[in-house]
């Protein structure tokens, strides 16, 4: 079972919110949230409710000022739970929306979408098997988003209007 426990301020002070499950909206339970420690599980943290604006991925360990650490510009407004998985992975991406254009499956991490595929980017994807993490830059570096199981039509729908998606990793076990 994954947990996380949210404070108010920094350094684990302040009023406390634990979570065993996805949040939309942490504003009942706190007012803000700057420092958090995960006891289980891996989770994605969120900038806006909803599981909106800029994602961070969360793996056991404790993050006393996340903020300055990661970059983040405000505080944590909404979580969601990653699933333990242990079969394979398994993921479509393609050149152009509604899966259309050139096609590549991936089975494994990819740190250079561009040098491994000669792709300068890919506008849509299928998730066949496994939860994956997607970065603007080559490297796994910059903003992130995560993908679970499902079909993604068009990135510009889901609020990524400006993304690209340049590596990916998958998210394995190792968090659990």
């Amino acid at each position: 079972m994954s947990k996380i426990i949210f404070y108010e301020d920094r350094n684990f002070q302040g009023r406390s919110y634990e979570c065993m499950s996805d949040c939309a909206d942490m504003s009942s339970y706190m007012n803000r949230c700057h420092s958090c420690r995960v006891e289980r599980g891996c989770f994605m943290v969120y900038d806006r409710t909803n599981y909106m604006g800029n994602q961070y991925f969360m793996r056991r360990g404790e993050y006393a000022d996340y903020m300055s650490m990661m970059g983040m510009s405000d505080c944590i407004r909404s979580c969601r739970m990653i699933p333990m998985y242990r079969g394979s992975y398994r993921m479509r991406i393609y050149e152009r929306e509604s899966f259309q254009g050139q096609m590549h499956e991936m089975m494994e991490d990819c740190d250079n979408i561009m040098s491994r595929y000669s792709m300068s980017n890919f506008m849509s994807c299928n998730v066949m098997d496994g939860h994956w993490l997607m970065y603007e830059q080559p490297n796994y570096r910059g903003r992130m988003w995560y993908m679970r199981p499902g079909e993604y039509r068009s990135f510009m729908n889901m609020g990524g209007s400006n993304m690209r998606f340049m590596s990916m990793r998958r998210i394995m076990d190792s968090c659990y």
